[in-house]
């Protein structure tokens, strides 16, 4: 006999299916599989952004800034910037991404993508110096001084332990360490881009006058590091550079840098010995026949023909002339009119000897 049928009221309550608000707009397509939203993601209005004055980085090249600013145009911002929420003056101050920024003011924009933080001051400031730090993009003298506000933000720790801290090198730590004690215009010229940490290198040791003048070298007239090394070698080895003036200095480094590259250009033959002989003489250098030119320069001098016992007594006497400069005690002025003729007879000699050995 079968089972008398139940009344609606006699019937368990069904488990009902609770659903929320937000569910109604929960996307429940295959592409949200593993997503999650995020509650702090925003676009907010650029006037409503600042960049944090504690921000280790200073300076921002400008042709990049350019260059992103016309990607922004092209492609939007493809990196949403971090910001944090300054509610005592209802302004979102940036974290990271102040480049970005920029670029989107040049660009055009009204907003820009952000992600809101709640980070506290302390961890701030050192997320900010190891993000910058570990960047390569950040020119060496910015980096330097982040990494020194990176020490004092750890306790005064040791420079091991912040080059552990940032994975750096310690050797490579001291040389962007090593930026901060150049001149001025020489970090200016590192953080323009116009000269490398690298080529930095080689002023390390020498006086600020020396380092003024060889960065000048570097940066105007291309010298190479080879070239650069050995005009620092000199400098080292010679006491009177450090007590130079940059623009006497700078003209001395330029003469010397033609004795010590050796330069091709310098071939053997008339032309190359009048030069020299013109310079020594203090001269215009001449135009015309190399030959014609050292002859009339030795007729005007009634300067005796070539013969060996008469060169010899003059070298000597020579040699004994420059071994009293030393001590010869020349005023400023003297030795800097000396200085450039016995550096031109030096050219002289070489020119000399190189166009008798190609005869």
């Amino acid at each position: 006999m079968s089972e008398p049928a139940r009344s609606v009221a006699d019937r368990p309550a069904a488990r009902r299916r609770r659903f929320t608000v937000d569910a109604l707009f929960q996307d429940t397509s295959p592409r949200a599989v593993g997503v999650r939203d995020l509650v702090t993601a925003k676009e907010i209005r650029l006037d409503r952004i600042e960049p944090d004055p504690h921000q280790p980085r200073r300076t921002f090249d400008q042709e990049r800034l350019e260059e992103l600013a016309a990607s922004i145009t092209r492609e939007g911002v493809l990196q949403p910037i971090a910001v944090r929420y300054d509610a005592d003056r209802d302004r979102y101050v940036i974290v990271h991404g102040e480049r970005r920024w920029r670029a989107a003011q040049m660009a055009g924009l009204t907003a820009i993508p952000a992600i809101v933080r709640d980070v506290p001051e302390e961890r701030r400031l050192l997320q900010q110096l190891m993000e910058n730090v570990v960047r390569e993009d950040l020119n060496a003298v910015d980096r330097a001084a982040a990494l020194r506000a990176l020490k004092a933000q750890m306790g005064d720790v040791s420079w091991e332990r912040v080059a552990e801290a940032v994975g750096i090198k310690r050797s490579r730590l001291f040389q962007l360490l090593g930026t901060e004690k150049l001149p001025d215009a020489v970090r200016e010229d590192i953080r323009a881009g116009r000269l490398s940490e690298k080529q930095s290198r080689v002023l390390q040791g020498l006086a600020p006058s020396a380092q003024a003048a060889l960065a000048r070298l570097i940066v105007d007239e291309g010298l190479g590091q080879a070239e650069a090394q050995r005009l620092a070698r000199a400098i080292r080895d010679d006491p009177e550079f450090a007590a130079m003036e940059p623009p006497a200095l700078l003209d001395r480094l330029r003469a010397m840098r033609e004795v010590v590259e050796r330069r091709p250009a310098r071939a053997a033959g008339p032309s190359a010995v009048a030069a020299a002989l013109a310079r020594v003489l203090d001269e215009a250098a001449p135009t015309g026949d190399g030959a014609a030119y050292i002859r009339d320069a030795v007729e005007r001098a009634s300067a005796p023909a070539p013969d060996g016992d008469i060169l010899v007594a003059q070298i000597q006497a020579l040699a004994l002339s420059l071994a009293q400069l030393a001590d010869a005690g020349l005023a400023e002025r003297e030795r800097r009119t000396l200085a450039p003729r016995l550096r031109a007879l030096r050219e002289l000699i070489g020119a000399a000897l190189d166009a008798h050995r190609a005869r």
